[in-house]
């Protein structure tokens, strides 16, 4: 990989861009699925609420489990590697970046299929990048990629309940309904509206 780089000079820049600060870009996909899921079913809500929680989660995560392994970067192992990235001295596996796109990605194919596919190719490209630049190995980012993978689906399977009731009980209180409001189904709105799906489990 880092021969690649050392001959497409032509990609250095959008790639140390995107290395560098493309964790933004999955800032904005979280908070474009959250807005997609405000007017929806409260399953939906809660997915996209979930997404940005086990971003951070999977982040976290991976902070003792890089510090297990203390693998250090490529370019102390190869110092006469083209280094296209600041030198970081933490830890290299698993990537911080891969992880945190692997969860967004994995929250967001939950909430929409196509925002999902929009963040997994972006992940995608994350970790591509990250090699490129000589920041990582490529087992670093596609570890990474798994873990935040398996935090945002495990976490989501083994706490969908909790987190749709949740979600539902928020959604209920005066300073959230007017934002979060489900959207209304013809039925509904010629009987005057009624209760949605999670707001029904609550007011069992």
């Amino acid at each position: 990989m880092n021969s690649l780089a050392r001959h497409t000079g032509w990609l250095h820049a959008p790639l140390v861009a995107y290395a560098a600060y493309g964790a933004e870009l999955f800032g904005l996909l979280l908070l474009v699925g959250l807005v997609h899921a405000r007017s929806r079913d409260t399953t939906t809500l809660a997915a996209a609420g979930w997404a940005g929680l086990a971003t951070l989660i999977a982040i976290a995560v991976n902070q003792p489990v890089a510090a297990l392994f203390h693998a250090t970067r490529p370019y102390v192992s190869y110092p006469d590697a083209l280094v296209l990235v600041a030198r970081s001295t933490d830890y290299s596996f698993p990537s911080d970046h891969a992880v945190m796109a692997g969860a967004a990605a994995t929250g967001l194919l939950l909430v929409s299929r196509r925002l999902g596919i929009i963040a997994a190719s972006a992940a995608a490209l994350m970790a591509f990048a990250r090699v490129y630049v000589a920041a990582h190995y490529p087992w670093d980012v596609l570890s990474g990629l798994l873990l935040g993978a398996a935090v945002a689906g495990l976490g989501w399977r083994l706490l969908h309940t909790p987190l749709i009731i949740l979600t539902a009980w928020l959604r209920q209180r005066a300073g959230l309904r007017r934002v979060f409001a489900p959207r209304q189904q013809p039925n509904d709105a010629a009987l005057g509206g009624g209760p949605q799906d999670g707001e029904r489990t609550i007011a069992r």
